[in-house]
């Protein structure tokens, strides 16, 4: 829309223009400056969806995810250890436990029989005449003697493991079937016992009140011959390869001068060799070169 202008002639001589309407409708026709239009926008009378906040239900879901998660891992790991754990105690099968009675129990038996068989009965007094050192008795002492002795190491195992094994069981620490394993063994070995005991009875009465530390004493002295004989094996058999080393020093001794004396020999032979050679080539150059002079005239 157009406005009227009036035209004013100033003192000066100049001329200037004036609305009719004033500045006003011009004033209202200029946009709002940028300093204007953030004023109005921080005032707060933005609209309520122009601005959208997380939903907390969001952060709510995301954190019982993340503990949800946390609890799992730990709870697998657990079940998973307890798992291994059980698995290794189910793998162990006692075989240190399987235990069996040594050969001498069934040869007891035999010469037991074989006694029976010649007139001894349990409880017989032994005679005092020399025939009794070789008697029925004695051989039927002997047997068990032997049979109480193989059976100290079965003894000894059994005491020696003892401990150790109620103190896993207590604590949950060893499988069903190792400790299974581990009770037969030990029934097998008190039975044992109980069983030499009153064997040793019936062939002299009192005898199972000392037979059992006996057997200790002649076990302990078998086994310090066997660990005598063994250090004595052992002494020789350094001794010997000592013998052996200084047998093999001298042959390399003499291997070696021989290598070297065939070394020089061998070397004098191919200088030998090698001196002919150059001599025979010497001569031969000789007769050649005479032999073109001789031509030439």
């Amino acid at each position: 829309m157009s406005t009227t202008e009036e035209a004013t002639v100033n003192p000066d001589g100049t001329t200037s223009f004036a609305s009719e309407e004033g500045g006003g409708a011009g004033a209202d026709d200029v946009p709002p400056s940028g300093d204007e239009a953030d004023f109005d926008t921080e005032s707060g009378d933005v609209p309520d969806d122009a601005v959208k906040g997380t939903d907390p239900a969001i952060f709510l879901f995301l954190g019982f995810l993340l503990i949800a998660t946390i609890w799992f891992f730990f709870y697998y790991k657990k079940r998973k250890d307890q798992a291994d754990s059980e698995a290794f105690f189910s793998n162990m099968d006692g075989e240190k436990f399987n235990l069996k009675l040594p050969a001498a129990v069934e040869e007891y038996y035999e010469v037991k029989a074989k006694c029976e068989e010649a007139g001894w009965e349990p409880g017989q007094a032994v005679a005092k005449d020399a025939a009794s050192a070789n008697g029925p008795h004695r051989m039927l002492a002997q047997a068990l003697m032997k049979r109480c002795i193989q059976d100290i190491p079965l003894v000894q195992h059994i005491q020696k493991e003892s401990p150790g094994m109620n103190k896993l069981y207590s604590h949950s620490m060893c499988s069903v079937k190792q400790w299974k394993a581990y009770q037969a063994a030990e029934a097998m070995v008190s039975a044992e016992v109980d069983e030499v005991r009153a064997e040793a009875d019936e062939i002299e009465p009192g005898w199972s009140q000392v037979i059992w530390r006996q057997a200790m004493q002649y076990h302990q002295m078998l086994k310090q011959r066997q660990d005598m004989e063994q250090k004595a094996m052992a002494a020789q058999a350094a001794k010997k390869q000592v013998e052996n080393d200084k047998v093999a020093i001298e042959k390399k001794k003499v291997d070696d001068k021989k290598a070297k004396e065939e070394a020089a020999e061998k070397a004098a032979k191919e200088l030998m060799e090698a001196e002919e050679k150059e001599k025979g080539g010497g001569a031969g150059l000789k007769k050649g070169f005479l032999s073109g002079s001789s031509k030439k005239k």
